[in-house]
């Protein structure tokens, strides 16, 4: 399957494993890269030192393209839009933000700029800005989302703007690459089915918790403080709903979440931990390496598709 974003990045197959904080480091995106997708390095809020050594071990793993998923929130993001021009990396997507500032440094520099969106004003907005595709990513999708389903979203993006839209939200195998292919869209960014993944860094823990998921054991928090995210129900996710259902203030809310990203994908913690992970979790079966992930996924799109 060839489309317009396998041609504009370089890649075999119109996969883009999702930009996530604490999972996406160098070993899994040089592990999708490698295996023909594009792996991205997920900057989040870290130092921009730690981002240019992140990007360094990348490229002693691979000679395939990666990217750079940007947290436009970070406070260190302008150091991160520098550094990524100063390693020669050629493809950035963004979130939490307008990239617009950064948008014409990079464009200089030959970066393929993605921003990640969650709204037709927003995807056109990010055309007008110089954005080469947009990630349109559903409210089904792990961790931060938008108010939108993936199914409702992708078409109305695909018809809003010029430039190729990339579907996001409950994507985890071939039927979901066909079906975002079918609503218009140039290729699929997934995170969740990458989580599993085996080089995926990961705790067992929190793998074993996606893997165990059931359709309906995922939940939002924080729509009170307009910062949705979804995530496996847990003791923490009980507590937090039970916090906002009681008018907690934000910096209340906040408190019980701080850390707990890091601490349910490093150190286990999948019971006060922060176990993000979108809808489709109860797809997901079983850990696999990155190329059987993907070769399955195309196998199956390229059938349902006629390919």
């Amino acid at each position: 399957m060839k489309t317009e974003i396998t041609n504009l990045l370089g890649i075999e197959y119109p996969i883009i494993q999702g930009g996530m904080a604490w999972v996406a480091e160098h070993n899994l995106a040089a592990a999708v890269s490698n295996a023909g997708g594009l792996g991205l390095i997920g900057a989040a809020s870290a130092p921009p030192e730690i981002v240019r050594e992140e990007i360094k071990k990348c490229k002693a793993l691979t000679d395939k393209p990666f990217g750079v998923n940007v947290m436009l929130l970070n406070p260190n993001a302008e150091e991160v839009a520098k550094v990524i021009i100063e390693e020669g990396v050629k493809v950035v997507t963004t979130g939490a933000g307008n990239p617009s500032k950064f948008m014409a440094m990079w464009k200089e520099a030959g970066v393929k700029v993605i921003p990640v969106v969650a709204s037709v004003a927003l995807a056109r907005m990010m055309e007008r800005a110089g954005a080469d595709a947009v990630v349109a990513e559903g409210m089904e999708s792990g961790g931060h989302i938008g108010s939108t389903t993936t199914m409702s979203l992708v078409p109305q993006v695909v018809d809003a703007v010029n430039i190729p839209v990339i579907a996001a939200g409950g994507i985890a195998d071939g039927r979901g690459v066909a079906a975002a292919y079918m609503l218009g869209a140039k290729a699929v960014q997934m995170g969740t089915r990458f989580v599993v993944a085996k080089e995926s860094i990961v705790h067992e823990n929190y793998k074993n918790k996606v893997i165990k998921a059931s359709d309906i054991d995922s939940v939002i928090t924080g729509a009170s403080t307009g910062h949705p995210v979804r995530s496996i129900r847990n003791k923490m996710t009980r507590e937090y709903i039970k916090l906002e259902e009681s008018g907690a203030d934000f910096m209340e809310l906040e408190q019980l979440t701080l850390g707990s990203l890091r601490s349910a994908v490093m150190d286990g913690d999948v019971v006060n931990g922060t176990v993000m992970a979108g809808q489709i979790s109860g797809l997901i079966k079983e850990e696999k390496s990155c190329e059987e992930i993907i070769k399955e996924i195309m196998h199956d799109a390229d059938a349902l598709l006629g390919l």
